[in-house]
């Protein structure tokens, strides 16, 4: 049988060593129970090493940490920095509004500077102070800009720097580009004449 007893017709003698022996047996492991009872379970990796659970939290923990800090930073790269200024000046300025009394008063210096910034269709006085402002802003230093003689076509019209000294040091790619747009724009001008030269 499963329990290690004989099976069967068995005599009382028999019986009772089976039994004694049984008692004898679960005394010597009884304290092996206990043992198992308070002992905590041991987890092992793949290899057979034994794995610190407290550790590996504590590792996972703080790599879930910096993934949300890193992932907060690409929100944040995500939406645009001056977005995020931006965001931050209104949320300023609503807090900077909530503060003010609901009524609004002729003596108000906020709601005055706010009226004359706005910008109104016809308006006589709006061009003169356009001109003024530019005028304003034309006094503060620029960048200078390059006064030489005409520079060559470029392909994406940009301008030379104040500083080039006139010498064209490029392969040629740019004057044999517009070379091939200007022969091809003539054969198709030249194509379009003699199609409709009979007519």
């Amino acid at each position: 049988m499963l329990s290690g007893v004989k099976a069967g017709l068995v005599s009382a003698d028999v019986l009772r060593r089976e039994q004694q022996e049984l008692r004898r047996h679960e005394r010597n492991n009884k304290h092996l129970e206990e043992e198992s009872r308070h002992s905590e379970t041991v987890f092992r990796d793949k290899s057979g090493r034994k794995r610190d659970l407290a550790q590996e939290r504590l590792e996972q923990r703080q790599k879930a940490e910096a993934q949300s800090e890193r992932d907060e930073q690409y929100a944040r790269w995500g939406k645009g920095l001056a977005q995020g200024r931006q965001q931050q000046q209104n949320v300023e300025d609503a807090i900077k509004e909530m503060q003010k009394p609901l009524a609004r008063y002729i003596d108000d210096q906020d709601l005055d500077r706010m009226l004359r910034e706005q910008e109104r269709e016809g308006d006589p006085m709006a061009d003169f102070i356009k001109k003024r402002k530019a005028k304003e802003n034309k006094d503060k230093k620029e960048k200078p800009r390059y006064n030489g003689p005409a520079p060559p076509l470029n392909r994406f019209n940009i301008w030379p720097g104040h500083r080039w000294d006139g010498v064209d040091r490029s392969n040629g790619f740019e004057q044999q580009r517009f070379a091939r747009i200007a022969n091809k724009k003539a054969v198709q001008e030249l194509a379009y004449k003699w199609s409709v030269e009979d007519m």
